[in-house]
């Protein structure tokens, strides 16, 4: 196997922490997205979707969605797994995953994406040119302060998401929150059991 990513990234960050939790070693190679490489000729008869992060096994066969990486991975190496010890909390995880990318992943990169010139005819991820709304900025922030707000609800007397072991969602949350950072947006004021979390999940990833 192979993994493709860019390790600065958000989705990248979600299955490279996830590696390095459990202690998961594979062949990678970096493709820089700030330089563009994604869309170079080399990568895109790997992936036509050009995304990161994309994991090709020897046969040719890629998977090349985040949450169906983690999986995989989760399965097939063997410790304590990042979905759960059950069924239930299995669902739970993969619920929230869904929900912090809905709601917090997908509010940042809509910020992102659609002001100045770095993504411009690239307001969303892959080859089709798709020009920015810029209405969209503001819609995107808002959703930003919302999903603050909730987020410090749901961790408030909790450290984990799920259960009382790390999973992928509190990785997920992880990531999300520092992937505002991206559009300066930082963890306000009145969401302080929020901060908490995130300094406490910072500390022992050794960030």
């Amino acid at each position: 196997m192979k993994l493709y990513t860019y390790a600065l990234a958000p989705n990248p960050r979600r299955v490279g922490l996830m590696m390095k939790y459990k202690g998961i070693e594979l062949e990678t190679q970096e493709i820089d997205l700030a330089a563009k490489e994604q869309f170079s000729p080399e990568f895109s008869a790997v992936n036509p979707r050009l995304t990161l992060p994309s994991l090709v096994f020897d046969n040719g066969t890629i998977i090349s969605d985040t949450i169906a990486i983690c999986l995989y991975l989760d399965e097939v190496y063997p410790g304590a797994s990042v979905f759960g010890q059950s069924s239930l909390e299995r669902a739970q995880v993969i619920g929230w995953c869904h929900r912090i990318f809905f709601e917090g992943f997908s509010a940042v990169a809509e910020v992102l994406r659609n002001k100045g010139d770095a993504f411009k005819d690239s307001a969303l991820p892959g080859p089709l040119k798709i020009p920015q709304i810029v209405e969209l900025v503001e819609r995107g922030n808002l959703r930003i302060s919302a999903f603050f707000e909730a987020m410090n609800d749901e961790v408030s007397n909790r450290s984990y998401l799920v259960g009382d072991s790390l999973t992928q969602a509190d990785i997920d949350l992880y990531v999300v929150l520092g992937f505002c950072g991206w559009v300066r947006r930082k963890i306000p004021e009145n969401c302080p059991e929020l901060q908490g979390w995130y300094d406490a999940k910072k500390a022992f990833f050794g960030e």
